[in-house]
């Protein structure tokens, strides 16, 4: 993947979230100007990609307690140079939750959700930003998720409980999005 595929699925995705619309430009304009957009060195920001993990039923949240930052978060990380981000975030996903590739459906190809989010000044880095873009995939919530030691935990949050592991704007978004989704399951709509 180069990143006019990226730019091209940024076009594709919409949103009825403002707050992510204005995100999708930014991104599209950053990975437009910095052809090394995918490199962890590239400050102010970089892009990461990630996946927003539900079960079957769509009820339950795959999250981690990321170690270094000491916050819950969906499986995700740093794009390390490849220019395919949807394959970052599964191979973030897979390596974070301890699973095997094919234990990992992606839910359709297009992006997610796209968010930009501030990372605080660290020792070995300087405050930076990142341009996550996120996919939807699904676990089987019977599978037993053993995690790696980037993490001090991981667990499946019921849906309604998420906002007690982490309660930023862009993950009451994904929760949003998910509900949706079960809604549109319901009704025999979308």
């Amino acid at each position: 993947m180069h990143r006019q595929e990226l730019l091209d699925m940024l076009a594709q995705h919409r949103t009825r979230f403002m707050e992510e619309a204005a995100y999708v430009v930014r991104a599209s304009e950053f990975v437009r100007a910095h052809s090394d957009c995918f490199d962890r060195e590239l400050t102010p920001a970089h892009v990461t990609g990630s996946a927003w993990v539900v079960n079957p039923d769509r009820d339950h949240v795959l999250m981690l307690h990321h170690r270094k930052l000491d916050q819950w978060f969906q499986p995700g990380g740093h794009a390390d140079g490849d220019a395919d981000i949807l394959r970052v975030a599964l191979r973030e996903t897979a390596e974070e939750s301890g699973l095997q590739t094919d234990e990992i459906h992606l839910l359709g190809g297009a992006i997610f959700d796209v968010d930009i989010h501030r990372i605080e000044a660290r020792a070995e880095e300087p405050q930076h930003e990142h341009i996550d873009i996120r996919f939807l995939v699904e676990v089987d919530d019977r599978l037993h998720i053993p995690g790696n030691h980037e993490s001090n935990d991981i667990v499946w949050v019921p849906l309604a409980e998420v906002p007690r592991y982490n309660n930023n704007r862009s993950t009451y978004r994904m929760m949003d999005k998910t509900r949706s989704m079960e809604l549109q399951k319901l009704t025999g709509r979308g």
